[in-house]
């Protein structure tokens, strides 16, 4: 009797060799991951949260990803507005969130200017922002107070202010803080008398922030 050849061997082994790839790269991702099962010129097989999603480039997203290119290489995925490089059986957290800055936020008062609570050296002090100011600026009056020696420890200078010119002493601060954000050996000048009215925070600080203003609000966030 003539056996019959049966057309399920294909099937079987065509499951059997799929099941063999999803073994081969773990059957299910942990929650809240993406995995990549498979490249394509243009498209990436992905598993997230444990279903598989064969997604195009520029296609909207898909349980908040969103496969921006790929090849038979490499995918580029977006989680979250971040941008991720994932190869073949590679995995990142979908709740993936890049480290928040730290950040202070200064409001303005009637006058527009912005006054913002810090320390000098560990004393508290009042301090008016100025992006004119090329360092920390403060008169000896609050030199005194905050225990500066400057006609001991600073160096002569020349001082430009609005007012015009006058004399000062360069000095070194060693830490000036505001709202948690810290700054190390810092740049400052005493003013001879009692001007500046406030201590001006000026650039030799500012420059360690990224600075953004918006209508009376000004942002100062930690670069890193």
């Amino acid at each position: 009797m003539q056996q019959r050849k049966s057309s399920w061997g294909p099937i079987v082994a065509a499951g059997l060799l799929w099941l063999a790839i999803a073994l081969s790269f773990g059957a299910v991702a942990d929650p809240g991951s993406v995995r990549v099962l498979a490249l394509f010129p243009g498209k990436a097989m992905l598993e997230i949260d444990g279903k598989r999603k064969v997604l195009a480039a520029g296609a909207p997203p898909h349980a908040g990803v969103r496969l921006v290119s790929a090849d038979p290489a490499r995918a580029i995925v977006e989680i979250g507005g971040e941008r991720q490089e994932l190869r073949l059986g590679s995995a990142v957290s979908a709740t993936y969130r890049k480290p928040t800055r730290r950040e202070v936020r200064i409001i303005s008062d009637a006058t527009g200017s912005y006054f913002v609570d810090g320390l000098i050296n560990g004393q508290p002090v009042r301090f008016l922002v100025d992006t004119g100011a090329t360092s920390v600026a403060m008169s000896e009056l609050h030199a005194a107070k905050l225990g500066i020696l400057h006609r001991v420890e600073g160096q002569r200078v020349g001082v430009g202010t609005a007012s015009g010119s006058t004399g000062g002493f360069s000095v070194n601060l060693r830490t000036v803080s505001v709202g948690g954000l810290r700054v190390t050996n810092v740049d400052a000048v005493v003013i001879d008398g009692d001007s500046p009215r406030n201590v001006l925070l000026g650039m030799s600080v500012l420059t360690e922030f990224e600075m953004d203003q918006r209508e009376n609000l000004l942002i100062l966030r930690a670069r890193y």
